[in-house]
């Protein structure tokens, strides 16, 4: 056997195990999200319940408002899509378009990527207090529509596109809607599906705005009710795993599925 093929076994072993040992607390998190109360108390402990049940499930949407909490995060994540949409429609203007001080309007779009969030929350909650939008939907996805990233990422894939064939379609009568649509969003999917990942993780795991923003709990997200259960419910570890279990397993679901998509597209945008 050749120095190479012992080198490519080690590499492949070590990540298998690397990759097993990441699982473990996912399998247990899974595995203990459909145990009974008693069981948590045996020992040795069990990663695979030995008598399975779906309670915690059932307690989770019978007990509290995790129903209206996936609601209101569906709702963020449908709408943090529409942002997406905007991101490329800005992304496309500042590539394709010529305008006064476009440069310099870029430069202070990107400069905003140095501020941390935490920063402009508070100036961001007086804007939305004075426009009536506390404790409301609205008030929870306005602010997180667009994003410098988004836009950055998409103005520099679509300056690649040559610009004769924009100037082509124009000339055959097309309009810029029209051009946008047909021509630009098919040529820059690799850059959707990175964007659309990574919005929709985004969304979904939305904590600290909408604790912010939101008084009523009816308008909470679905992390925010995970860290209720901290609580009134700090001793029932089943119904924390399982609310652990629908916030986490979506993601990795979706991230399994599309990941090659992820790399291809920071993969595309960095040779271009």
């Amino acid at each position: 056997m050749t120095l190479k093929k012992i080198e490519k076994g080690f590499m492949i072993t070590l990540l298998i195990v690397g990759g097993i040992l990441m699982m473990i607390p996912f399998i247990w998190m899974l595995g203990s999200s459909f145990k009974p109360e008693s069981e948590f108390t045996i020992i040795p402990p069990t990663i695979i319940p030995n008598n399975p049940t779906m309670s915690n499930y059932v307690d989770l949407f019978s007990k509290m408002d995790f129903l209206i909490y996936l609601k209101n995060t569906i709702i963020i994540v449908l709408c943090s899509f529409i942002g997406l949409f905007l991101n490329a429609i800005a992304g496309y203007a500042f590539a394709k378009f010529d305008f006064p001080g476009k440069n310099k309007f870029f430069v202070v779009i990107l400069a905003t990527m140095m501020i941390p969030s935490q920063v402009t929350m508070i100036p961001t909650y007086l804007i939305i207090n004075k426009l009536g939008l506390v404790n409301t939907m609205a008030g929870m996805v306005l602010p997180g529509l667009v994003g410098a990233f988004g836009i950055f990422l998409f103005r520099q894939f679509m300056s690649t596109i040559p610009t004769d064939l924009l100037e082509a379609a124009r000339l055959d009568g097309a309009g810029e809607f029209r051009i946008f649509l047909q021509l630009i969003v098919p040529v820059v999917k690799p850059v959707f599906a990175v964007q659309g990942i990574l919005t929709f993780i985004g969304a979904w795991n939305s904590f600290l705005w909408p604790l912010i923003i939101a008084n009523d709990q009816k308008l909470y997200t679905l992390s925010v009710g995970l860290s209720l259960l901290k609580g009134e419910y700090a001793t029932a570890f089943g119904l924390q795993m399982a609310g652990a279990a629908i916030m986490i397993v979506p993601i990795i679901v979706i991230f399994s599925f599309f990941q090659k998509h992820i790399i291809e597209g920071y993969t595309i945008s960095g040779m271009k």
